[in-house]
C-alpha cells in the first residue's frame, strides 16, 4: 500500500509540508498481480501516474485498473485529468463511485472536467474511462473482495472495507463526527470491523472541530475511538488539514497514540506522502 496524497481539502506546497507531503487523497494498493486498486483520484494520482507508468511499459502494456471513489469533492477527484497512464492507447480505467440520486455519476464527473472548468473532456482522453455507480455493494475484482457502505460526510459518499490474503484495510478519509464523538455509524464500524489496518479522516484537533462541528470531518482522537471500538489493529491518520505543517502534525500523532483509547492498538500514525504499508 502505497501513500501518493495525503492531505484533504485542497493542496498545499512549501518547506514546512516535507515531511507529510502536499498532494490530495490517493492511495494505491496492489497485491502483485494486476493493476491494484487505487483510492481516490486527488491530486496524488498525478505523481502515482508517474511511478506506475514506466512498470506498465516494462509489462509492454497499457494500464487496466480501478479506482474507488469515495465522494465527488475535488480534493478527490482534481488529480483525474493528470494521471498519465490514461494517455496511453488501449488503457482502461474502471471508475468506481457513489450513486447521485437524480444525476448520474457520468453526468457529474463529465460536467466537473469539462471547459470551462476544464481546458478537455474526460471523452478526449486516448485510455476510455469506465463509470460505475456504488451503493451499498459487495463486489470482486480481481484478487481483492470489496465492500462499499454509505459514510456520513456532505454529499453521496462512501467507505470501504478491502479483503485480500494478505488482510483487510478499512478506507474512510472523509467522515463527519457526531457532535459528541461518541457514537459511531454502524456502516463505518461494518467496515472497521477486527481490520488490519484503517485509514481515517483525522482532520481537525478537538478546538478546531469545536469551529467546524458541522464541516463533515473527524478529529485525530475520534478516529482512535473507531478503531480501537471496531477492534482494528493500526489506525492510519489521514485527509490532513492543509493549515498543518508538519510539527503539528508531528503533535497530533504523538498525542494520538497517548490517548489511553489507543492502548488496544498496535500503532496509531500519520500518513505520510511517499510512505508504504505491509497488511500482515
Amino acid at each position: 500500500m502505497n501513500f501518493f496524497g495525503t492531505r484533504g481539502s485542497c493542496p498545499c506546497s512549501g518547506e514546512s509540508y516535507a515531511t507529510f507531503g502536499g498532494s490530495t487523497s490517493c492511495v494505491y494498493v496492489s497485491d502483485g498481480d494486476g493493476d491494484g486498486l487505487i483510492l481516490d483520484a486527488g491530486t496524488g494520482l498525478r505523481s502515482l501516474g508517474e511511478w506506475l507508468r514506466p512498470l506498465l511499459r516494462q509489462k509492454g502494456r497499457p494500464i487496466h485498473g480501478r479506482i474507488l471513489l469515495t465522494h465527488l469533492h475535488y480534493d478527490h477527484l482534481l488529480g483525474l485529468p493528470f494521471f498519465s497512464p490514461l494517455e496511453d492507447p488501449g488503457a482502461i480505467m474502471d471508475l468506481y463511485g457513489p450513486d447521485q440520486g437524480e444525476l448520474t455519476l457520468s453526468e457529474v464527473i463529465n460536467a466537473a472536467v469539462t471547459p470551462p472548468f476544464f481546458p478537455v473532456q474526460m471523452k478526449e482522453f486516448r485510455g476510455e474511462v469506465r463509470l460505475f455507480e456504488l451503493g451499498e455493494d459487495d463486489f470482486d475484482a480481481d484478487q481483492f473482495r470489496i465492500t462499499s457502505r454509505w459514510v456520513p460526510h456532505t454529499g453521496p459518499t462512501l467507505g470501504f472495507r478491502i479483503e485480500t490474503s494478505s488482510g483487510v484495510l478499512a478506507y474512510i478519509p472523509d467522515h463527519q463526527a457526531p457532535l459528541d464523538r461518541t457514537e459511531i455509524a454502524p456502516s463505518v464500524l461494518e467496515l472497521c470491523r477486527d481490520a488490519d489496518v484503517v485509514i481515517h479522516d483525522a482532520q481537525y484537533t478537538d478546538d478546531e472541530f469545536a469551529l467546524k462541528a458541522d464541516w463533515g470531518h473527524s478529529t485525530a482522537a475520534y478516529a482512535v475511538h473507531v478503531a480501537a471500538s471496531a477492534g482494528a489493529k493500526d489506525l492510519i491518520l489521514f485527509h490532513h488539514d492543509p493549515a498543518h505543517d508538519d510539527s503539528q502534525l508531528i503533535e497530533m500523532e504523538q498525542a494520538s497514540a497517548a490517548l489511553s483509547g489507543a492502548a488496544g492498538l498496535r500503532s496509531v500514525i500519520a500518513a505520510r506522502e511517499g510512505m508504504t504499508i505491509e497488511l500482515d
